[in-house]
């Protein structure tokens, strides 16, 4: 939507139903609704998708449409900072809230057994698993994410998502889609929770290089983005302070957030290693109860000590009582 209509798109009520954007949430809400409802009536509700899973979809479609449809959208074509609000609940709120939902296994379920079985097949295909597998391992998706931050806020092609409905579109489907791949790879990937550890340094890095973003942004002395220079007056703001703000906002509350799941991944590792630890039939566990049920050990003798104990006699012994016997008859042989 351009900034001719924006005034009375706010004096209107600032919402935006966008034919795509609500067609494609629409699509996405029924579709786990239906294979969440479908799973749950045959195994049980909790079973395959926890409730704590489905409420996490539920928080990030949620949080995708308010960054979507809610007046936040036309903000953001005025305000710098606003925009700004609007791709950080893109990209570190809905993304991993749905990530966390498992959207993927729930769609399948949506479909009827052979359009299920038809999906998978199609999925496990040579090409297609290798792809995926490669985009998420930690790394490739570290790297996805950020080049597709830095990339979009150079001014040329930011300036353009301001211009143009396809390029906004195609920009916040990109930082969406990007920040998607990006905690499946951390929350849902091939290594599970053994590559916590992989995750939380991803996470770090990730607070690093948008912080370090966020930082030039709030102090660069003239303006990124020059097309705001004439929409913010009406909001009480300059370009600049406008700029400013929208900095800080990447910089400290982003930061801190990403902060947050980084320190709850590294947690989750530490708890993982301890389970690893202990876990039964493990071989550090198998060698503790070896440790623990081993015969003690006799201390071993000198050889002068062997020689005495061979020849000490226990007068209880077999042996001494045969020794007893055998004089017994020397003394009567000679008494006769």
């Amino acid at each position: 939507m351009r900034s001719s209509g924006l005034a009375d798109l706010l004096a209107a009520g600032g919402w935006t139903f966008d034919p795509a954007v609500v067609a494609l949430l629409a699509a996405s809400g029924f579709l786990y609704a239906r294979g969440l409802r479908r799973l749950w009536g045959r195994a049980g509700a909790g079973a395959g998708i926890s409730v704590r899973q489905a409420a996490a979809f539920v928080g990030g479609w949620a949080a995708l449409a308010v960054a979507l449809v809610s007046p936040l959208h036309a903000a953001g074509e005025i305000l710098f900072s606003a925009h700004m609000v609007q791709h950080e609940l893109l990209m570190l709120v809905a993304a991993p809230l749905c990530v966390m939902g498992r959207p993927l296994s729930v769609f399948l379920w949506a479909f009827p057994a052979g359009a299920r079985e038809a999906i998978g097949e199609a999925s496990r295909a040579r090409g297609i698993s290798a792809a995926w597998t490669a985009v998420t391992r930690p790394l490739p998706a570290f790297l996805l994410q950020s080049l597709t931050l830095w990339i979009w806020h150079l001014p040329a092609l930011y300036q353009a998502s301001l211009r143009s409905d396809f390029a906004h579109a195609l920009q916040h489907g990109s930082f969406f889609a990007a920040s998607t791949v990006f905690w499946w790879a951390l929350l849902q990937g091939r290594f599970g929770r053994q590559g916590y550890g992989a995750a939380a340094i991803a996470v770090f890095a990730t607070t690093l290089e948008g912080g370090v973003l966020g930082a030039l942004i709030t102090f660069a002395r003239s303006l990124w983005y020059p097309i705001y220079e004439a929409r913010t007056a009406a909001w009480g703001l300059s370009p600049l302070e406008d700029q400013q703000l929208a900095g800080i906002l990447m910089w400290v509350p982003a930061g801190l957030l990403l902060v947050g799941f980084g320190l709850a991944l590294f947690a989750a590792w530490l708890g993982e290693a301890e389970r690893r630890e202990g876990r039964p039939g493990s071989g550090c566990e198998r060698r503790t109860a070896a440790r623990q049920h081993r015969l003690p050990r006799l201390p071993r003798r000198k050889p002068d000590e062997r020689a005495r104990a061979h020849d000490r006699v226990d007068p209880r012994s077999p042996a001494s009582a045969r020794a007893d016997r055998h004089a017994e008859f020397r003394s009567d042989g000679a008494g006769r």
